[in-house]
């Protein structure tokens, strides 16, 4: 069997952009692989077209490992976000083919399933008025709908320090939040690398009596032995430290695995060369006692894959989740993946991904120009600058 063509292709939404790629063979099969890269669309096309030819027609999907080691090593360059991204896309969609060629659903090729449904958790859903009340009500809704964990990113604006009473005005968000959905429910502080380690180990005791299930990404990524100092303060509340969705390559998460810094690995499995090299880590981060979360802010056919590797991998721990709280058109994009129901997905169905690509829809909303800023007013009300 041989790549014969690879089509990209873009779905628009009000904050962002998804890539698709439909993978064809000589033989009839159809792969479909998708990310979301945040701000960085056309990059991640410029890339596919140059590698494209040079890596993977004519190339056959079967060989998952040869043809992914070729793009991440023969460039000579240094691989990061927009290169691993690329990677991903394909990746992902000669596992679907794979899978579709089999007549297997994706997980069974990774080792089969080791758990009957896969816990989930909400993001997006806070797209209200920063206040206490309009929170409360926006969690009701989001655990009316089936969750039973919840993220959030209460800070606003804030980078490396908080007024005091902004500060507050987090607190109290995150206390209705609590009082909204009760003890049983999981609140996920994010932190989206905001706060310089002082800020985030004081931010952190503030809203430890609400019983938080992780605190994320507290300091920015670039400097490890930061959110050490951080997990080493914090350790007294008996809060877990979760982050990797800006770490995109193996040596990155070495230093991160041998500081023994953070308790949950959020990999994003579209950024990080796709379901392969995520389930490698996945054994690495097991070696030292770390969950996996994998971070997942992308449209269905992202979603499948998260899906399929978190039902083979031992160590997972919860999967992410957007598209109940987006648009309709994105689950239409590409319909087949599971519904949460009680806090769970079920596992996917194949073969394949067990999704099937709508070009209709895609086609209906083309790529926009968008500007998503995490570090604006209001940038969670999910309404991108449009350039």
């Amino acid at each position: 069997m041989k790549i014969t063509r690879v089509t990209p292709m873009v779905l628009g939404t009000e904050w962002r952009n998804l890539v698709f790629v439909k993978v064809e063979t000589d033989e009839g099969i159809v792969g479909v692989g998708e990310s979301r890269p945040p701000n960085k669309t056309s990059a991640v096309l410029g890339y596919l077209a140059e590698s494209l030819p040079r890596y993977v027609l004519g190339h056959d999907p079967f060989e998952i490992e040869r043809l992914t080691q070729r793009m991440f090593r023969e460039d000579f360059g240094r691989a990061g976000e927009i290169v691993m991204t690329g990677i991903a896309l394909i990746e992902i969609a000669c596992w679907d083919i794979i899978g579709k060629a089999l007549n297997q659903p994706v997980y069974r090729l990774l080792g089969g399933a080791v758990r009957d449904r896969i816990k989930a958790y909400a993001n997006g859903w806070y797209t209200v008025e920063r206040t206490p009340e309009q929170f409360h009500a926006a969690a009701r809704r989001a655990v009316a709908k089936g969750y039973r964990a919840l993220k959030v990113d209460p800070f606003g604006a804030g980078f490396y320090e908080l007024e005091r009473a902004e500060k507050n005005r987090c607190v109290a968000l995150i206390e209705a939040i609590r009082d909204a959905v009760g003890p049983d429910v999981d609140i996920l502080i994010e932190m989206h690398g905001r706060f310089n380690p002082s800020t985030a180990v004081d931010i952190a005791r503030e809203l430890a009596p609400f019983k938080p299930g992780w605190f994320e990404e507290p300091v920015p990524p670039e400097n490890l032995a930061a959110l050490k100092k951080v997990s080493d303060a914090i350790a007294p509340l008996g809060v877990p430290i979760a982050t990797g969705e800006r770490l995109h390559t193996p040596f990155e998460f070495r230093e991160l695995f041998e500081l023994q810094a953070a308790d949950i690995i959020q990999v994003d499995p579209t950024h990080y060369g796709g379901l392969a090299w995520t389930k490698k880590l996945a054994g690495w981060a097991e070696a030292y006692y770390m969950l996996m979360a994998p971070h997942n802010v992308g449209g269905p056919v992202s979603t499948a894959a998260a899906l399929h590797l978190a039902a083979a991998t031992p160590n997972f721990k919860i999967q992410e989740h957007f598209n109940d709280f987006a648009e309709a058109h994105v689950k239409e994009a590409a319909p087949g993946v599971p519904e949460v129901k009680d806090g769970y997905f079920p596992l996917p169905s194949g073969p394949g991904l067990g999704i099937r690509l709508n070009e209709d829809v895609i086609r209906a909303y083309p790529q926009r120009e968008l500007h998503f800023n995490l570090f604006t007013e209001d940038w969670h009300k999910r309404q991108a600058q449009i350039r």
